[in-house]
């Protein structure tokens, strides 16, 4: 690959902004999920011991151990980390400068003590955050901008994300779900996902055909497509990141699955280079003759692109049945193989792929080592050196540890893996370096959405249901989008609708919580109070039953329906309670979320005052709108600091041209002035010669005047001897 400046600040710049996120949405819900009267407080999973700090940290690496130290409770000490981490990601995002491995360490540290205690769903976030520790650079006075070893860490970044599509494209398939065999998961998704988006609706609404079409081609992009993060052509990588951008961008508006998306693209930055960067900013960029023999291997280039789209083309038709119905103008589409030939198909290409990636590092790795030996000094040459050689090793530690993981997806690869790396694996798996990823192994929903609906009453006769802000409920109400947000209560929601709710402990705290009347837990459900039914008064009983739902039809007309669902009552989820009730308190008892000692009481020192009057400004706004204004605020940041280096740069050239404009001034007055004496030299020298010519043709005229002289006297003469003689 070419330089990788510009796209490896990008990629920092964007996982700031995603820190920001997943800290910000963390912290508002924190007292509701966590917190001394949450649904699952988190002091219940760090009891008091009698293990030392340090033995402490052995058994769960998180900073959450030295709350007490500051005279803080769990819940206070997880907002202060979550605000810590959001502030500070906050500033790396506006200010340059912080963009430092240092800085994203202590952010990566962060996170990693808030993830345990929370549900497993920031797994991606936190390897790239490790990653970005080694692709950040450690920015010291003395250090130069350009540092020969960021090929080689940035790799990681294009290795993480090969791992992440080509296994999402394979557990697919590999489950035998038949929904992705029949490539009619589509025509489920979008109504089953988690949260839509308004966009969603109109997706379901989309002609079956297509939709199987738009399978083939997801299936293309994950499975096929990421073997071209590899290829030494460059146009290969240039149109994976535009196929894999646009896949990702199609799931954004039709879906909200808070920052992951986001996250998913920003690996996509490994894939470009500087001289793609500049294009999108209208730069120019210098040209270079080319030589024959470059020539040459363009042109090669050429014809291996437009081999591998025809390969692509000629898979995609013969593997997935691909046919054309001119009369009725669609495309029809079918899987063209069976479960066995895939399974050997993914036996031959998963090793291969290893040594793909082994070849790939391998290049990156010794293309730096000879950048290290054209370095001017010696003591400069050794230093890039032992950079070199540190992050090389640290490169091939990870892409080592990651073959555990990613062979999960072929029993025989993993199987054959040498045992030191499964130790190293293990060693290493509680700090989640490394990770699994299958998105999507089954479409679930078929049939219908299912949901649990809560509902409230005083009297056991009016029941009233208690609507979420996120999930579907009301049925006329338009679904919403959320993005970056993740609100985790509905996601969790979404979960414990699949099956019974024994299966989800957690929901029989939800319910216990909302008798109570928690304020924090009801503003996980809505963070407008008024929109809660039982805001003035707790309910006196609770019951939750479950519902199917489906996106609304179109009328016959065309018309759009006014409703966006409908819905078809299934069962009951979870039986009428009340406080004290037997069933309620045995569920509790049952699950080990029953209150055993009372939380401590809150200090009045500065530091959880703090905490408390920051909580309560920044839950008042509602999540989304939060994080945008956040963002937008460290953004306008940025291009305030872009448009002042901008002026600063084209002031800084004006200077420059009026300082070679005055030189070059300078230098035409003296030229001119020159040529003035020359020319008066050379008039000088003229005006000499001329009187030297002038002085030669006198001298001659008079040379000439004597001859004639003297041969009138000899004529003279000549006539005196005749008159003589006569």
């Amino acid at each position: 690959m070419g330089e990788i400046r510009l796209p490896m600040h990008m990629f920092l710049w964007c996982l700031s902004a995603i820190y920001m996120f997943a800290f910000a949405s963390l912290y508002v819900q924190i007292p509701g999920l966590y917190g001394n009267e949450g649904v699952l407080p988190a002091r219940w999973q760090l009891r008091v011991s009698g293990k030392s700090v340090v033995e402490q940290l052995k058994d769960s690496p998180m900073l959450l151990w030295f709350g007490p130290r500051l005279g803080l409770d769990t819940q206070q000490c997880m907002e202060l980390l979550s605000l810590t981490g959001a502030l500070l990601s906050l500033m790396t995002l506006a200010l340059p400068v912080l963009r430092d491995c240092r800085v994203f360490l202590v952010l990566w540290i962060l996170y990693l003590s808030l993830y345990q205690v929370q549900t497993p769903m920031d797994n991606l976030l936190l390897e790239t955050g490790f990653l970005a520790i080694l692709i950040a650079p450690m920015k010291m006075p003395w250090s130069s901008k350009v540092r020969l070893h960021d090929n080689v860490t940035f790799w990681l970044a294009r290795w993480l994300l090969f791992r992440l599509m080509f296994a999402s494209g394979v557990v697919k398939l590999n489950s035998r779900c038949p929904t992705w065999w029949g490539l009619t998961a589509l025509t489920y998704h979008y109504e089953t996902q988690f949260i839509p988006t308004p966009l969603a609706w109109f997706a379901h609404q989309l002609p079956v055909w297509f939709q199987k079409l738009s399978v083939v081609g997801m299936f293309v992009i994950e499975i096929a497509v990421p073997f071209m993060f590899f290829s030494p052509i460059r146009r290969h990588r240039l149109v994976a990141f535009y196929m894999q951008v646009l896949l990702q961008l199609f799931i954004i508006l039709s879906g909200n699955y808070n920052f992951f998306n986001i996250l998913t693209i920003t690996l996509c930055m490994s894939l470009l280079d500087d001289r793609h960067v500049n294009f999108w900013l209208r730069r120019s960029t210098p040209k270079t003759e080319s030589t024959s023999l470059q020539t040459l291997f363009s042109w090669l280039a050429v014809m291996l692109e437009i081999c591998t789209c025809a390969l692509l083309g000629y898979w995609s038709v013969r593997y997935f049945d691909l046919q054309v119905d001119w009369e009725n103008k669609i495309v029809s589409s079918k899987t063209a193989f069976t479960y066995f030939e895939f399974n050997g198909f993914l036996k031959t290409v998963t090793v291969p792929s290893i040594w793909i990636g082994v070849l790939s590092l391998t290049w990156e790795i010794i293309s730096a080592m000879f950048k290290c030996t054209f370095v001017r000094g010696v003591l400069w040459r050794l230093w890039n050196t032992i950079q070199w050689a540190v992050m090389a090793a640290a490169t091939v530690s990870m892409f080592a540890i990651s073959l555990v993981p990613y062979t999960y997806i072929e029993y025989g690869a993993h199987s054959n893996l040498w045992p030191g790396i499964r130790t190293a694996f293990e060693v290493t798996e509680r700090y989640q370096l490394v990770n699994s990823y299958g998105l999507f192994r089954r479409m679930t929903g078929v049939g219908g959405r299912p949901e649990v609906v809560i509902e409230g009453s005083m009297d056991r006769n009016t029941w009233t249901e208690i609507e979420f802000m996120y999930k579907p409920g009301n049925m006329s109400a338009a679904p919403p989008v959320v993005t970056p947000h993740q609100p985790r209560l509905d996601w969790q929601m979404w979960f414990a609708a699949l099956g019974p709710h024994a299966q989800s402990p957690w929901f029989s705290s939800l319910l216990h919580r909302l008798l109570q009347g928690k304020r924090d837990v009801i503003r996980l459900i809505q963070t407008d109070e008024s929109q809660y039914p039982f805001s003035k008064q707790p309910p006196a009983y609770l019951r939750a039953h479950r519902y199917k739902y489906w996106f609304s039809e179109p009328k016959e007309d065309g018309s759009y329906p006014q409703r966006w669902w409908r819905r078809v009552y299934v069962e009951e989820f979870y039986p009428m309670v009340h406080l004290g009730d037997s069933y309620l308190e045995q569920m509790l008892v049952q699950h080990g979320l029953k209150e055993k000692a009372p939380p401590r009481r809150s200090s009045n020192a500065w530091l959880p005052q703090l905490l408390r009057h920051v909580g309560e400004h920044a839950r008042e706004m509602p999540t989304p709108l939060l994080l945008w204004t956040l963002f937008s605020s460290a953004a306008t940041v940025c291009l305030l600091n872009s448009l002042r280096s901008r002026a600063r740069h084209h002031q800084h050239e004006s200077l420059q041209n009026k300082h070679a404009d005055k030189q070059a001034t300078g230098w035409t007055r003296s030229n001119v002035a020159q040529e003035d004496a020359n020319k008066q030299e050379e008039e000088k020298d003229d005006a000499e010669e001329d009187g030297k010519e002038q002085e030669e043709d006198a001298t001659s005229e008079e040379e000439q005047e004597g001859e004639i002289e003297e041969e009138v006297n000899t004529e003279e003469t000549d006539v005196d001897r005749l008159k003589k003689r006569k």
